[in-house]
């Protein structure tokens, strides 16, 4: 294959703006963001035309089970998704993995099991369970970027959740670190109580599920992590918020000046409860989908700022977790399978709203890659930063059909939803991996370290 040298198109989104540009990379990286005529002498380059070029996205919340549950999700399916997505840099969550990745040595058994299996650059949070605060700081030593937490169980054995006295353990070592401490923000208290009163419920009802989760166990942890983020001088960055009554509680932390950061997902941007039907338990997640006012007063949050940037929350399971069969929402496993679909769902969704390509870019590139830890060389078309891009028409329609998405099960409520924004092309490094529908070479993703280019 021959060496591409630079890419030219006609919308290059910056971080200035979107622009008629060409980017010129060696070794992998970015030299220069030139004129659109301004193209290297007797080099390769591709012409993306009227297509987007854009940094390549940054996922920070990914669940890639392997080792131990290889046959939910692995390395080389999800990154195969990945790269179909436009998806280039992803960082992998502790919890489904045998071991969970909440001790060093485990992290590297993690890493053992992703060589030479990655189409795109993989990192690892570590995990805060009760009793493993000694390992944090090998952890962040071995290079984990930070680390995750649950407040309520989070349905796998290996990975218990937290209680504020494990984190006033763990809490101290972090800020010393400066490493975030991202945030399943449940509490119990509202759901047991929640539950209590649903006994009689139907559980076909996606009303039921949605009711077993109340708002309230999102909005007292929040305010808990925000308490204890207040007295330990933490990083604390809230994952897949899903309540706008959250809304208010982060942006009065953020204008304390707190270190408080929130995400939410694809999924909570794209649908809405009321479109859910009884037994269609592939829209199962916790927190659960809600209302469409719930859906505006999210978006709206991104545009100000209150809400940070949008991740995936990929988390497949076998089809049979799923309880279709039976359509019981209690018992079927929580989580949504959507790597490879992330910037057409949320671009299909942004249209309307007006926002652009460059808040798009912030959200779902620069965003995610502050929070990692990696913003000096991910997730932005500068000069000195990674050669990662995806190639995109944000102007055509797909039809999503499960026998073209790369990850193990093909199971999503995605199936059949016509977006708008196809990926044609990835590169990572300057390499082109994806090009319509094809995977070129073999896998040569990097597994990164903190700290580590």
């Amino acid at each position: 294959m021959t060496t591409i040298h630079a890419i030219r198109s006609k919308r290059v989104v910056t971080p200035e703006g979107v622009r008629a540009a060409t980017v010129h990379f060696r070794d992998g990286v970015i030299e220069a963001i030139a004129g659109y005529n301004d193209l290297p002498a007797g080099k390769k380059v591709y012409d993306a035309e009227e297509s987007v070029v854009m940094p390549g996205l940054v996922d920070t919340h990914v669940h890639i089970n392997e080792p131990g549950r290889t046959d939910w999700e692995g390395f080389e399916t999800a990154t195969r998704a990945a790269a179909a997505g436009g998806v280039t840099t992803l960082i992998d969550m502790p919890l489904n993995s045998i071991p969970a990745t909440t001790t060093a040595a485990a992290l590297e058994t993690k890493r053992k099991a992703a060589a030479n299996k990655c189409w795109v650059d993989v990192g690892f949070w570590g995990g805060v369970v009760p009793g493993n605060a000694q390992e944090l700081r090998a952890m962040h030593e071995a290079g984990a970027f930070g680390f995750k937490c649950f407040l309520v169980p989070s349905s796998v054995d290996e990975f218990a959740h937290v209680t504020e006295g494990d984190l006033r353990a763990a809490l101290p070592i972090l800020a010393a670190l400066d490493a975030p401490l991202l945030v399943h923000a449940e509490l119990p208290g509202p759901i047991e109580e929640a539950t209590k009163k649903l006994a009689k419920a139907d559980p076909r009802k996606y009303k039921t599920w949605l009711q077993s989760r109340p708002p309230s166990s999102e909005t007292k942890a929040v305010e808990m992590m925000i308490r204890v983020a207040r007295e330990f001088k933490a990083r604390v960055h809230i994952v897949h918020l899903s309540s706008e009554l959250s809304l208010p509680l982060v942006r009065r932390a953020k204008k304390e000046g707190l270190r408080i950061t929130a995400e939410t997902c694809t999924h909570y941007l794209f649908f809405a409860s009321s479109s859910i039907k009884n037994g269609q338990t592939e829209y199962k997640c916790a927190p659960p989908i809600r209302d469409l006012q719930n859906r505006k007063k999210l978006w709206a949050a991104l545009g100000k700022a209150t809400i940070d940037f949008v991740v995936s929350d990929h988390s497949p399971s076998p089809p049979a977790m799923k309880c279709l069969d039976s359509g019981d929402f209690l018992k079927a496993w929580g989580g949504i399978a959507s790597l490879q679909l992330g910037l057409p769902a949320v671009w299909t969704k942004m249209r309307a709203q007006e926002y652009s390509l460059t808040q798009l870019a912030r959200w779902m590139c620069a965003g995610p890659a502050r929070l990692a830890g990696l913003e000096k060389h991910k997730g932005a078309l500068a000069v000195g930063y990674d050669a990662d891009f995806v190639v995109w028409n944000p102007e055509k329609r797909f039809v999503v059909r499960p026998k073209m998405l790369h990850h193990r099960h093909k199971l999503t409520p995605y199936a059949n939803q016509s977006l708008r924004g196809i990926v044609e092309t990835t590169f990572l490094r300057g390499e082109m991996i994806y090009d319509r529908g094809r995977f070129l070479g073999a896998p040569q993703g990097a597994l990164l370290r903190r700290g580590e280019r």
